[in-house]
């Protein structure tokens, strides 16, 4: 892992001595000060980036850990042993096939975020949640069912996907994280991305669906098929019904555990004729007439 951004901060390269990281520090120190820039919201924060880099690249050790580990070495708990594991479970192809992947930074940040470090050497230490990412089609996110993955070591993995479950939300595997040395393997955290649905988009646990329909359906009305998690499901389109005009069915979405399903809207999409020119003036000449009657009648009617 390379990370440069405290080496940014400072104005030096990482191959920078300790000498240059102390004079570029005094440097930048004089120029941000907050007796030098009283009221100035932006060169305190600045001032306090420059003192937050040096802390850290001033120390050999601290250096040093940053210079394998990046960020995750600055944050509070950080464990380097259990960091070097995650880097080595990474180097022997730590990701999942099927759609799912892990990212390193992912993966640490799982490693200090997720349980406390566990005893020190001498006593048996629980191994550490690990982080992915696996991409899920539309349909068994929203339904469930069983995806494989394949784990580095080249076995699959078969993980049950509970209905309903959505686009940024996680799936744990108990279990099935880094081994410990001694005690029990942490488990697997595993954020679902939902790929997207040429036919439905979903908000919470509502579907919603576009449908054509043609001017004499929207018309007169008529039962339309229409399709749904299920299957085919026919509708019933009102007489007049408008371009746009949004219907519903109800327990037609999403249902999540033993609670109730979500509803389908069926959004109708009035399409013209696929005529030539010359007919289709004539059908809007016509539409114009009746338009233009209904509106006389129903003026004479508000008289």
């Amino acid at each position: 892992m390379r990370e440069d951004r405290l080496y940014q901060t400072l104005g030096v390269t990482r191959e920078a001595s300790a000498k240059e990281i102390k004079r570029a520090f005094r440097k930048l120190a004089q120029q941000y000060h907050p007796d030098k820039n009283p009221d100035d919201p932006e060169a305190e924060a600045r001032f306090k980036e420059v003192s937050q880099a040096y802390e850290v690249l001033s120390d050999p050790e601290k250096r040093k850990l940053y210079d394998t580990f990046g960020d995750a070495a600055t944050r509070p708990g950080f464990d380097a042993d259990a960091a070097r594991a995650a880097q080595a479970w990474q180097a022997d192809g730590g990701g999942f096939g099927g759609g799912g992947f892990v990212d390193l930074n992912d993966l640490l940040s799982g490693l200090f975020g997720g349980r406390p470090p566990g005893p020190r050497a001498g006593g048996p230490r629980p191994g550490h949640d690990v982080r992915a990412q696996v991409s899920l089609d539309f349909r068994t996110a929203a339904q469930g069912g069983q995806v494989e993955l394949t784990q580095p070591d080249g076995t699959s993995l078969k993980v049950r996907v509970p209905a309903g479950v959505g686009d940024g939300e996680t799936i744990r595997l108990r279990g099935q994280g880094a081994p410990g040395r001694g005690g029990p393997p942490g488990d697997l955290l595993l954020e679902v991305r939902v790929r997207p649905d040429p036919v439905f988009t979903r908000e919470g646990n509502d579907l919603h669906v576009r449908v054509p329909v043609t001017i004499g359906q929207a018309l007169r009305g008529a039962s339309l098929p229409v399709p749904s998690l299920d299957g085919e499901v026919r509708l019933k389109v009102p007489p007049g019904s408008q371009s746009g005009a949004r219907l519903r069915l109800r327990g037609k979405g999403v249902r999540r555990g033993r609670g109730e399903p979500g509803d389908l809207y069926v959004t109708l999409d009035v399409r013209l004729p696929q005529v030539d020119p010359e007919r289709l003036d004539r059908l809007a000449e016509a539409i114009d007439a009746i338009e233009a009657a209904y509106g006389d009648a129903g003026a004479r009617d508000a008289a």
